[in-house]
């Protein structure tokens, strides 16, 4: 199975997009996959929201922080408000380029990209 990278830019207003972000993290691990889920730009925000016992997406957030795959970017944890609730949650940050995580870099370590 190929190694996948899948950004979730989701907004506020875009649950179902963040919430697939965790479910296709969760299948592709579950095959034997290697992936990693990282929250970027906007979608830094959902990290705070899905730490929240109240969220109904809390059980699956935290099956999938379980299996270690939750990254976010560094800058944009930042710059939309989310670094303190990224850091209260033991999520890495990566900061290869410029502050952001590197695209580059994972296409030549033969990572799929998907965005959400």
């Amino acid at each position: 199975m190929k190694k996948v990278a899948i950004f979730v830019h989701a907004g506020e207003n875009e649950l179902g997009r963040a919430v697939h972000g965790l479910l296709y993290a969760q299948e592709i691990h579950e095959a034997g996959g290697k992936v990693k889920l990282i929250f970027d730009g906007e979608g830094t925000q959902w990290i705070g929201r899905f730490e929240d016992t109240n969220h109904p997406m809390n059980p699956l957030y935290k099956k999938v922080k379980a299996l270690g795959v939750i990254e976010a970017c560094e800058y944009c944890a930042g710059a939309f408000g989310a670094k303190e609730a990224v850091q209260k949650a033991s999520i890495p940050t990566q900061n290869e380029y410029e502050g952001h995580p590197s695209i580059a870099k994972l296409i030549s370590e033969d990572y799929q990209i998907i965005t959400l």
